[in-house]
């Protein structure tokens, strides 16, 4: 009779495992599938940035040190390396800043506001950035679901054996929420 008990308690415990498995896994992928969105758009985001650049260095000549740090972000987002998602993250709020910065340069600049090819590159990133919000809140929930399991009951359990992975949220950093200084 003992030996029943502990053979249920045992099978019991291996169903209960295969379940935390099956749901970490489920998760993991939800969450890198959410990431998925963000990425395409901050690809797009990447290639767009360069024509933008280009069209502010001819009315904001002596810029140059703001157009080099926007450069500068795209290409160290660019280089963060495939599925680090957390490092991803870091590298796109400094990105974020700096494009605001040029945002900020536009309103110095009259004509520049009235080019025509940079307001239609400023309505294409003002159109992946509000795609980025929207893939943003999606892929915030999804790392939502994901830790809460990871660390709630009975994920927590199995959390080290089962190879859990906590996910970063992809919030503003503190330097994005502040308004764009600029001084001439």
């Amino acid at each position: 009779m003992i030996g029943y008990i502990v053979l249920g308690v045992i099978v019991l415990l291996v169903f209960l495992m295969v379940s935390v498995f099956n749901n970490f896994a489920k998760n993991r992928n939800v969450v890198k599938d959410a990431w998925g969105n963000i990425d395409v758009a901050l690809k797009r985001r990447y290639d767009l940035i360069p024509n933008l650049v280009e069209t502010v260095k001819g009315y904001a000549t002596h810029e140059k040190e703001t157009l080099e740090s926007v450069i500068q972000a795209r290409n160290v987002a660019m280089q963060v390396p495939d599925g680090d998602i957390n490092a991803q993250i870091k590298a796109e709020n400094q990105l974020q800043q700096t494009l605001r910065s040029i945002f900020a340069l536009s309103e110095a600049y009259p004509d520049l506001k009235a080019n025509a090819s940079f307001l239609d590159l400023q309505n294409k990133l003002n159109e992946i950035e509000e795609n980025l919000e929207r893939s943003r809140r999606y892929y915030n929930g999804t790392v939502r679901e994901n830790n809460t399991y990871g660390e709630s009951l009975p994920g927590a359990l199995f959390s080290g054996v089962l190879k859990y992975q906590h996910f970063d949220y992809f919030e503003a950093d503190a330097a994005s929420r502040e308004n764009v200084k600029v001084s001439f």
